[in-house]
């Protein structure tokens, strides 16, 4: 969050500001990463003198996006991407990492719910559900879900949605690559840290981040 989130969202902002409808994708996804990250800080970190940092730290990410994606002009958006850009490509590829997102998700959670111990999903974690399928399942899925389709048809909103999606995903990949790795480091016998799932994840973020560079090139074009 240190070294990519913060730094690419000031960024963004800057670059925005300066008339970048590139960089305001960017700074949609980067906010978007940064509020998955404040639920898991509110909801699955143990409670510490940061609490109520924490707390703000959610709000304002939830605020500034409720105050930037309305205050888009979804035409002039659509007005700045070019003819050459990758609608149905970018609508699938969107799709399909939805798709195995949720197989890899409800793989893990439906056997657990059939147990007679359903909390043995959470052993060995400390807590009482995951935030994360809870975020994934019931807002982020959905979304690039409805993104995709919007995407298919070229509707100015899908487009930006999906495209803001693509930079969060990227950073996801990194962030979570990076915490697997210390996280195994740190305690090689915790479920919730393993080595063996860095190089996916960065292979993820490698893979998402060359989508998402086919799609800003093909924005501001002239």
């Amino acid at each position: 969050m240190l070294l990519f989130g913060a730094p690419t969202l000031l960024t963004a902002m800057v670059a925005t500001r300066r008339g970048s409808t590139r960089w305001l994708v960017v700074w949609l996804g980067t906010l978007g990463y940064l509020l998955y990250q404040a639920v898991l800080f509110c909801f699955a970190t143990p409670l510490n003198s940061l609490f109520l940092c924490y707390v703000a730290y959610l709000g304002l990410a939830v605020w500034s996006i409720v105050t930037l994606f309305p205050a888009v002009d979804q035409h002039a958006f659509g007005c700045r991407l070019s003819t050459g850009m990758p609608a149905r490509f970018l609508a699938v590829f969107a799709l399909a990492i939805t798709a195995m997102n949720a197989v890899v998700w409800l793989s893990a959670i439906v056997p657990a719910l059939l147990d007679s111990h359903p909390a043995s999903l959470m052993k060995g974690t400390g807590l009482l559900t995951n935030p994360v399928y809870v975020q994934d399942l019931a807002i982020w899925l959905p979304l690039l879900t409805a993104a995709a389709v919007g995407c298919w048809h070229r509707r100015a909103w899908g487009l930006l949605v999906t495209g803001a999606m693509l930079v969060m995903f990227t950073l996801e990949g990194i962030g979570v690559a990076t915490d697997q790795w210390f996280g195994s480091r740190a305690d090689p016998s915790s479920p919730a840290a393993s080595m063996m799932v860095v190089p996916a994840f960065a292979a993820l973020a490698v893979v998402t981040g060359s989508v998402l560079a086919l799609y800003l090139y093909n924005i501001d074009r002239r």
